[in-house]
């Protein structure tokens, strides 16, 4: 079958060994001098080890190649310890490989293995990506709460919307991170109620600067009488307000801004006028 893998120039290859150590599958060895792939089997075609090549001697190439195996890659990496398990599962989950991170973890059950998880998917510079569980008691008659939705317009995510459409001329709008709404119970009748709504999420989606332009027409055509800013705790997050704030500075025109700061657990930790 042919699938991405890895490929070594030997004759850029100087067996420096600086590769094997950013490999925790083990696909790679030093052998006679030279870094070699030692079994298609355990290269996950990532590339994990190309950026410490020192004389760029790897790269990834399409080739036929024996299919890669989570299972038989895990056995060969349980081995080397709980340092090389983390390793390994960080390479897949930053690389967005939910399928063989699912292997690995399923293989590591089967072993009686206990690996925390906010060790593989909680990256330092983002703290909103940490793994939390929070366990909630219900309250008495909960379960009879009906609420109306407040929603008055559609569309609502920031690169669908028209800043020409009627209904935001003079509007309130609330600018609202995706996640907020999830996390805060009372969002439509807090928050929504009275207010055009549009949505984004700034560390995930792509076009901020269309996203900048799209709040400066807001601004300029629409003549917004005031936006609040809804968004999650984490430093991700404070992506919107600025996103928010360039594109009433590029209109040149003067805004009231609220901003309301939401954390995981679903509470209100800051609203100001700012």
């Amino acid at each position: 079958m042919k699938r991405k893998i890895i490929e070594i120039d030997e004759e850029k290859c100087t067996g420096c060994g600086d590769c094997i150590p950013n490999c925790p599958e083990g696909a790679l060895q030093i052998i006679d001098g030279k870094a070699r792939l030692i079994s298609d089997l355990f290269c996950d075609g990532l590339g994990a080890c190309i950026g410490s090549c020192p004389v760029d001697a790897i790269k990834i190439v399409e080739r036929d190649a024996e299919p890669y195996d989570e299972r038989k890659t895990m056995e060969n990496i349980i081995k080397k310890g709980k340092n090389t398990i983390i390793a390994h599962l960080k390479h897949l989950h930053e690389h967005g490989e939910t399928e063989y991170l699912r292997q690995a973890l399923e293989v590591l059950k089967e072993k009686n293995i206990e690996i925390d998880l906010n060790e593989i998917i909680e990256v330092p510079c983002c703290p909103g990506m940490k793994v939390v569980e929070m366990k909630k008691e219900e309250e008495e008659g909960e379960e009879n709460i009906s609420v109306k939705s407040q929603l008055s317009q559609w569309p609502i995510q920031l690169h669908l919307i028209n800043p020409l459409a009627p209904y935001f001329k003079k509007a309130d709008l609330l600018i609202a991170a995706d996640c907020t709404s999830y996390a805060y119970g009372n969002f439509h009748l807090d928050f929504l109620k009275g207010k055009k709504l549009i949505i984004a999420c700034p560390k995930l989606d792509t076009g901020i600067d269309r996203y900048i332009e799209k709040i400066k027409q807001l601004v300029e055509v629409a003549d917004i009488n005031t936006i609040t800013v809804v968004i999650m705790e984490v430093p991700c997050c404070l992506g919107l307000l600025k996103i928010v704030e360039e594109g009433i500075k590029k209109s040149n025109k003067k805004v009231p801004i609220k901003k309301v700061v939401i954390s995981i657990k679903g509470e209100i930790l800051e609203e100001n006028w700012i």
